[in-house]
């Protein structure tokens, strides 16, 4: 191949090429054999936060990041709240907080100072369940189990809605008080999706706590 120019400068094509990519790998290994020094700013700061679960208090030193679901699980040990989608679309976190039903998943910790969590462990205990949980088991309102703990938080939830006179969308009459009809509890209950399909199940045993509770 001719060289370039008119001879003072005689550089073929291919040393033109081969010089760029020798080039460009030095600056690669240039580059990577500086030092990264980590960034002060970038680690977390943890920050304090009480709060009551299942009646009793707790503190805990936490990522301010981190959800109210990941704190029960990993840093109480409540496992009985599961993590389904973590997108709060499915139910499976509820648990109560002041007596309100949330997502678990959709909160962080420590925007709860102060506040009071009850869990499936805080609603009741093998030898003494809770009206909801005994009505769950005689009506068989779970399959693989895996969302019995939200529907169950929610399911009490929803009749203390009820009883406190929360309107709804399904009420036909919106000055009316609610009434815990099996239509009005399905519509309630419309967040907690059962993949095993134990809805009708789940129905029946919410009227019958709901009884219970009148």
């Amino acid at each position: 191949m001719a060289p370039f120019g008119d001879g003072i400068f005689d550089v073929s094509r291919r040393a033109v090429i081969a010089g760029g990519v020798s080039s460009v790998g030095l600056g690669a290994v240039s580059l990577s054999a500086r030092p990264v020094e980590a960034d002060p700013a970038a680690a977390p700061v943890n920050m304090p936060v009480t709060m009551k679960v299942n009646g009793k208090p707790v503190a805990l030193t936490l990522d301010p990041r981190t959800t109210l679901l990941d704190a029960l699980r990993e840093h109480l040990t409540l496992t009985g709240t599961k993590k389904g989608c973590d997108h709060g679309q499915c139910g499976a976190c509820t648990v109560m907080v002041n007596g309100s039903r949330i997502n678990a998943c959709l909160t962080l910790a420590v925007m709860h100072e102060g506040d009071s969590i009850t869990t499936i462990e805080g609603l009741g205990t093998p030898e003494h369940l809770h009206p909801m949980q005994a009505a769950f088991i005689k009506h068989d309102g779970y399959q693989c189990g895996y969302c019995t703990p939200g529907q169950i938080c929610s399911a009490v939830a929803v009749l203390n809605e009820i009883n406190a006179g929360v309107p709804s969308h399904v009420q036909s009459d919106i000055a009316a008080a609610p009434q815990a009809t099996p239509v009005e509890m399905r519509e309630r209950m419309s967040g907690n999706i059962c993949r095993c399909g134990a809805y009708s199940n789940i129905a029946q045993a919410m009227v019958e706590a709901a009884e219970a509770k009148a």
